[in-house]
This record gives structure tokens, sequence and C-alpha cells, in this order.
């Protein structure tokens, strides 16, 4: 397929020539400057999921699906969406006419954001250990260090290691771990910043250890922020790609949802707003992880807000989530679907909860029936709930008019009054009872029961002045409760938390539940072993199905 050259993508979506910086003939940086040329505010939508299933929802594909059939409407429409971590492109990654090209390009190094992210943050450990071994600039205790490092590739062989082997004269020996450059709190950080100074005073506040009595060690203190900076200038300027119809696509940051805040970053979705109708951004997992950090994290931290949400489903999934086996959920079983929908129930409720307004997108399979597709129009209608079935997937912008058309009625009923922000708790409140809020709103809990370490996590945190920032819930996408193997809508659980980190810089504190890993692995299979580079240097093997 033939690109447009990205000089013309920018011109589409108004940008001037001098703030479109090509990188290479077929994507680009756009200038932070381009943020202060228009004063305009486009419509967002919120794009999240039900719970994640093994047979996959495809929230990516039908957020570039509804971005496409909008621009097939006549709409100046802008997918802001995350960029992919190389560790999950060489386990797995979804593919279709609803993507965005380069395709290979965005699915490895792209701009090179993520090489930076990981260079700043171990460039960030290297000053930490080599204050470790000199006792200066500050004095810091090596058995006190929290920082750890970062690589962007899936290795369980990482998450333990040992590092300072060899002598005095190598360094002091400590346990320490890595995480993917995705969970780093770098990532979370450049993703929330609005512009280079406020990335400066964010990167500064990261707590790195304690001094031998006890007092915090931040980056500002071993003098890291500025040369963390010099790493990242570049990567804070957002992406600019493009459909496979050509249309604009911002691709910047990608912190996992799971461990971070999972949302592209505040100044690519206010890039987008300036510049476009309609903006697509989609958040990580499900709407119990990523949409709930998107409202209550960055939305009130950016000060924007959605006009709406549309929740990808799928049937299969639905069936899963109502007890289907995985290998037969594309079979018709009408007695699952209708199981699953106590899940999708609690999904439309939680973004009521936000007094939001919900669009169904039903992203379509092959083996997908009309009686079943019709089950679920029926429960949409029954709830006064818009619903689309969307074969973007398969037929680009032309398979999702429907969803297009769907989308902008329910945004067209918000121009009188647009949702205002509501969020589940407000930062006076202690992080007991944001935790609480949470739990018992979007997943449904009981209670919350927290450890004794976590409970000593907490006072750590209050002392070091975290009580007033909103939390970031780390737990598993599978399920609403912190147990993977409780799928559908769980009821009388009570959610049990077990450490709480304090994300200084990134200005949240994260509350781990269940048996969550920051370094990945690569599955049985790795998509690796199926990637080739033709004599022409084009790559194949990267997408499902190639």
């Amino acid at each position: 397929m033939t690109l447009r050259p990205i000089a013309e993508v920018g011109a589409e979506l108004g940008l001037a020539p001098e703030d479109v910086l090509p990188w290479g003939r077929d994507r680009a940086k756009v200038s932070l400057d381009a943020l202060g040329r228009r004063n305009h505010q486009g419509r967002m939508v919120l794009v999240s999921a039900i719970n994640p299933t093994p047979p996959g929802e495809g929230k990516t594909t039908m957020s570039v699906a509804l971005a496409m059939g909008l621009r097939k409407r006549g709409r100046r429409a802008v997918a802001a969406l995350r960029e992919p971590s190389l560790g999950p492109v060489f386990g797995v990654k979804g593919g279709g006419q609803a993507s965005l090209e380069p395709a290979a390009d965005i699915n490895l190094h792209f701009t090179g954001d993520l090489h930076a992210i990981t260079s700043a943050h171990n460039l960030l450990s290297a000053l930490v250990d080599n204050a470790v071994y000199y006792g200066h600039p500050v004095a810091l205790e090596g058995t006190r260090v929290r920082w750890r490092r970062a690589m962007d590739m899936n290795d369980r062989f990482l998450r333990n290691v040992i590092v300072g082997l060899g002598g005095k004269a190598h360094g002091v020996p400590r346990e320490t771990s890595f995480d993917i450059t995705a969970a780093s709190e770098v990532m979370a950080i450049l993703a929330l910043s609005e512009n280079l100074k406020d990335l400066e005073a964010r990167l500064g506040r990261i707590v790195v250890g304690q001094a031998p009595d006890g007092s915090p060690v931040r980056a500002n203190d071993v003098n890291a922020a500025a040369s963390m900076v010099a790493l990242l200038k570049d990567a804070l300027m957002p992406n600019l790609a493009q459909t496979r119809e050509g249309g604009p696509a911002i691709v910047h940051a990608g912190p996992f949802g799971n461990i971070a805040h999972g949302c592209s970053s505040v100044v690519g979705t206010r890039l987008a707003l300036a510049y476009a109708d309609e903006v697509v951004t989609e958040a990580g997992f499900g709407f119990d992880l990523g949409a709930e950090k998107f409202l209550d994290i960055k939305c009130r931290s950016a000060g924007v807000w959605p006009r709406g949400v549309m929740l990808v489903v799928t049937l299969r999934a639905l069936k899963h989530h109502g007890g289907a086996a995985a290998a037969q959920v594309a079979e018709p079983d009408r007695e699952a679907l209708l199981k699953g929908f106590n899940h999708l129930e609690k999904h439309l409720e939680s973004v009521a909860a936000f007094g939001l307004p919900a669009v169904l997108c039903v992203n379509r399979f092959p083996q997908d029936t009309e009686s079943e597709l019709d089950e679920l129009r029926a429960f949409a209608k029954a709830r006064n709930v818009g619903i689309a079935v969307c074969d973007g997937f398969g037929r680009g912008g032309e398979g999702s008019l429907e969803l297009a058309d769907t989308v902008l009625a329910m945004l067209d009923a918000t121009d009188a009054a647009p949702p205002k922000p509501r969020f589940l708790y407000e930062l006076d409140q202690t992080p007991e009872e944001k935790i609480r809020a949470i739990a018992r709103t979007v997943y449904g809990a009981d209670d919350v029961a927290f450890t004794p370490g976590a409970r000593k996590d907490l006072e750590s945190a209050r002392a070091l002045g975290g009580a007033g920032l909103p939390v970031c819930m780390a737990k598993t996408h599978l399920s609403l409760s912190d147990d993977p193997a409780k799928t559908g809508r769980p009821r009388g659980f009570t959610l049990t938390v077990r450490e709480v980190r304090l994300s200084a810089g990134a200005g949240f504190l994260v509350a781990l539940t269940g048996e969550l890993l920051t370094m990945p692995g690569l599955p049985r299979e790795p998509a690796a072993r199926r990637v080739t580079v033709h004599p022409d240097g084009s790559i194949t093997g990267l997408m499902q199905g190639e």
C-alpha cells in the first residue's frame, strides 16, 4: 500500500508545516509549539471494554475503526492512542484493516520514544548506584534503594537479579529487579507531563530510596532530573502517524493499564482536542482498570473530560464471562451469552457512576450469528444504550459507518449540556477511603482488606506527603475482582491490598493487589519466531494472520 506523505496528514489535521517534524517519510514528531496555535476544543470519546479474555476484544482495532468511520462521514477525526511496547509485540499482536501505519515501524522502534524512556530510567539507576558506591552527592543505603532498572522486552529471568558482584571495585552487591519500560514510573511521568518544565519537576520528585536516617532520597538529590530531561526532550513531543486509509493518528506514550494509568499522553490528547472535531482515545484493559484511571487520574490532572464512552464487546468474550470455555466461545451458546450480560451490566453501571453516556461497539467476528447479535441488541435497547455492530477489522472505515453514526448521535446529544467531571473520590479523602470507593463502585467488592505490610506502606506514604494523591489500582485485568479466575460478575468478595507504592513523580499512589508482574515473560510460542525481513526490507510476522 502507498502511504500519504506525513506533511499531507498533518495538513488535513490543520497543523502548520513548521510544527510537523518528519521522522523519516511516513511518521513525524509534532512540535509542542503547536499546542498554543489553536483555541479549539474537540469532542472526546473514551474507548474502553469489558474485562479482557483469551479470545480478545480488539479495543485498539475498534478505536481506529471509529476514527476511520467518522472520517468517512466527513468529520475531522483523530485517533489518539498509546504506543505499543516491544515486549508484547514479540509475544502477540493484532492486525486487520482498522490499523495504523507504518505498522511495522510503530510496533518496533517508531520514533525511539520507548528507547529514550528506557535510557532515562537506567540513567537514574546508574546515578543511584553511584551514590551508594561513593556516598556522594547524598548518603544512600544500598539496602534501602527502591529504584529498579528497565528494559523494553518481556524477560521473566530479569524479574529478580543481583547487581554489584565482582568485588569492591565493581559495586555494592544487592538484590534488585527489572520492570518492562511501559511499567516504568518514567513512562507514567512522560504521559502525564504538560511541558518540559513539568517533566523535569516530576522526574525530580521520584523517590529512589532512603538515607541512613530514613529520610527519602529523590532523583533531585542525585542530580538526575535535568540529564533525564535531556534524554526525553524529543520523546515528549507527540507522534503523528496515519490510519490505513490515510487519516491522522496521534500515537504517544504507553503506560501499562494494570500497574500505571494506561493512557496515551496528556500532550497528545491536548493536541488532538485542539485540532480535531472528534478525538478517539483509549485506556488500557477493561473499564475497571484503564478507564477508571483515565477519568480519576489523567482527566483530573489535565482538566479534560470525555463526552461519552464507547464500550467494546464481543459475543465471544461475553460467552466466556458467562462460563463458556475459551475453546467453545465461537460456537452458538445462548445460555452463556445471557449469563455474560451480567458482566457487561456491571461495566455499564460503572460508566454511569461517572455521569457519562455509553455506546456499545460490537466487534463482529465471522462466526457471530444474527440471533445472538439480536439478543445483545435487545439487552442494549432495554437499557436505552446505543449499540452498533462494527466490521472495521475486515472492511476498515466502510465497515464502521454504523458505529460512527451511533457515536455521533451520542455526542450530538451532549452538545447542549456536556457531561461535567464526576470523580469517584475527592483528593482530601484518606487513601483507604479512595481505594474502597474504587473497589466498591467499579469492582463490586463488599470491602477492602489491607495486609500489615500495606498499612505500613500507607503510613510511610503519608509521612512522605502522598496522602492527598489519587490512587492507581494495580489489579488483574482478567476479572473485576483480584482473582483472575473469577470471570463474569463476582459478588460477595473482599479486595486485598498487599502493598502500596508511592509514585511521587507521576503523582499517584499505586495499590497492588494479587500477584501482578511488572516484567512479563514471553509465551511458549513467541511471535518473534515468525518474523521475517524480506529482501525489499518489508517485515511480516508482527501481526496476527501474517
